[in-house]
């Protein structure tokens, strides 16, 4: 109950104008604390919160699961050496703390945080929050009581995240990233990545053990060798 010195459940009973003055500017993160690289940023951003203010709701929770990309030498990334620059990935080349947004299988949208330096693209996909905050639009969006954040395109529909956020800079409306407590390395859970061909059996993928809104996707189980430098 840290995240706003203990009015934190007064969130959802704020109106879109006053909740953003409530926060301390220093739990809003700041580039500087998210250009740690992929796989550090990951681990970070574990009991973080991200917030929407997308369509007048604040919406939003805790961050349970993420996966993180290394850039140019990360096969699976979309800014892998073999691909390069391009307009699809151009955010991932921009300043830590920028959203990643992308189109997979025609119907979902994804949101990814940069997370290196400006110039190395690095980026965190966030694939699972628990739902805290604007519960009865998060409801309404998803068309159901159930599963509603746990998957990166769940919570994208749940958010109101689309194309639109492609670009966007943390820490200002309508998305925000704000610093919670702590999460102790035995509360975190390590797995292969999911959803990717090419090195998903690197251990990048990061979730807070039996949590309830962790994804159910299968994950391979993490490489033995270490991930290239």
């Amino acid at each position: 109950m840290s995240l706003l010195g203990g009015r934190m459940l007064t969130l959802n009973a704020m109106s879109i104008e006053a909740w953003p003055s409530l926060i301390p500017r220093g739990l809003v993160l700041s580039p500087t604390q998210l250009q740690r690289g992929g796989e550090e940023a990951a681990r970070d951003l574990l009991g973080c919160y991200l917030l929407s203010t997308i369509g007048g709701a604040v919406v939003g929770g805790k961050i349970v699961e993420t996966e993180a990309y290394l850039g140019s030498r990360d096969p699976a990334s979309h800014a892998a050496e073999r691909i390069g620059r391009t307009t699809r990935n151009a955010p991932m080349f921009g300043p830590a703390g920028t959203a990643y947004v992308y189109f997979i299988y025609g119907m979902h949208w994804c949101l990814n945080v940069v997370t290196g330096k400006e110039g190395d693209p690095q980026a965190v996909l966030v694939r699972a929050i628990e739902p805290e905050f604007g519960c009865e639009v998060i409801r309404r969006r998803r068309r159901r009581d159930r599963d509603l954040t746990n998957g990166p395109a769940r919570l994208c529909q749940a958010l109101g995240i689309n194309r639109s956020l492609n670009g966007h800079r943390f820490g200002q409306d309508p998305l925000f990233l704000i610093g919670g407590d702590p999460t102790g390395t035995e509360q975190i859970g390590i797995s292969g990545r999911i959803g990717v061909r090419r090195a998903h059996d690197w251990p990048l993928r990061f979730f807070l053990r039996g949590h309830a809104d962790v994804s159910d996707g299968k994950a391979a189980e993490p490489a033995l060798q270490a991930i290239l430098p």
